[in-house]
């Protein structure tokens, strides 16, 4: 299902306060934090609903270098929005993080991820966005990330943390696909744009109040920029 650009209730958002949509939760940090297996610039390849939002958040966070919205757990033929938006391609509109684990580490974009990012007790959803393109997942590429994907979820588990289970899927990365040009930077390209003042804006309020200390008010440069 395609996400709506004009609804609404979005309409009305732009006269109201701006509030979450969705209620953020302060979690603690993970009590797994590895330390890169390899020196240089990490990547991280995460989906939690619609790109913009995903991509717009880690834009903010100090470290980030990079962040580019795309598609992974399909296949390169079916890698483009109007096949992705069907719902069986396999892909999941994702966010491709690249970040200085000097500045920033993997545990602690976890925890942005869980806290800010998206609801991960949502099934193959997220607010006004349904099917499996849209579904809470981390496509781990190192078998660092997977453990530390899979011990902050029992974690935040074990200590009942959301009030639902966490649905979040630990997917094995094959490769990610950059999503159209279009979609790339569209929560700084359409800052008022009604599904972005009413879905994403708040998440980005959200990362400034839960974690000052690595947030920055200048998003990362242009996503495909070298």
């Amino acid at each position: 299902m395609k996400r709506p650009f004009l609804t609404l209730a979005a309409l009305a958002f732009l006269a109201a306060p701006l509030a979450a949509a969705e209620r953020a939760v302060s979690l603690p940090p993970p009590a797994y934090d590895p330390a890169p297996m390899a020196s240089g610039p990490q990547k991280l390849v995460v989906a939690g609903g619609c790109f913009w939002g995903v991509q717009g958040v880690f834009q903010h966070v100090k470290g980030v270098t990079r962040a580019v919205s795309g598609y992974a757990g399909g296949s390169e033929k079916t890698a483009h929005y109007d096949l992705v938006s069907q719902g069986d391609t396999g892909h999941a509109e994702s966010v491709e993080v690249t970040y200085d684990p000097k500045a920033v580490s993997l545990g602690k974009l976890m925890q942005v991820y869980f806290s800010v990012v998206h609801d991960p007790t949502q099934l193959n959803r997220q607010g006004p966005d349904e099917g499996t393109q849209y579904r809470s997942a981390i496509f781990v590429a190192t078998p660092e990330q997977e453990k530390a994907a899979r011990d902050y979820i029992a974690q935040l588990s074990s200590a009942k943390t959301f009030e639902k289970p966490i649905v979040t899927k630990l997917e094995l990365l094959a490769r990610f696909y950059p999503a159209e040009a279009y979609h790339q930077d569209y929560l700084i390209q359409h800052p008022r744009a009604p599904y972005i003042v009413y879905n994403d804006l708040p998440k980005i309020e959200n990362l400034k109040k839960l974690f000052p200390e690595i947030y920055r008010e200048a998003p990362a440069s242009t996503s495909l920029s070298p």
